[in-house]
């Protein structure tokens, strides 16, 4: 397993911006990688996912608002997020998973405010 080390997060006003960063212990070029947020009172969700080689998913309902990447170099994926949302609101977890293998950052709290 690899650790992941997420931040960026924070309180943010309806319409603002924020840049997630998920720092990985080794290299994660292998793995695809992905964000993940979890509301109060909700199950976690997937925002967004890239694989090995820079494909990306997203959550219909944060397209075109957020956009996700890699630098490999660096260990590193991002997770871009603007015209940000109240119902943006959750802790934000970064996931690699590797050939079935999942490993998970602690979160970092990301609150839209109106």
């Amino acid at each position: 397993q690899v650790q992941l080390v997420e931040s960026g997060g924070g309180l943010v006003q309806s319409g603002g911006s924020l840049t997630l960063s998920c720092a990985a212990s080794r290299s994660i070029s292998r793995n695809a990688m992905g964000w993940y947020r979890q509301a109060p009172g909700k199950q976690r969700e997937l925002v967004a996912t890239i694989n090995s080689i820079g494909r990306t998913n997203y959550k219909d309902s944060v397209k075109g608002r957020f956009t996700i990447s890699r630098i490999n170099a660096k260990n590193t994926v991002y997770l871009q997020m603007s015209s940000l949302k109240p119902a943006d609101t959750g802790v934000y977890y970064c996931n690699a998973e590797s050939g079935g293998v999942n490993s998970w950052g602690q979160g970092t709290q990301v609150t839209v405010s109106s």
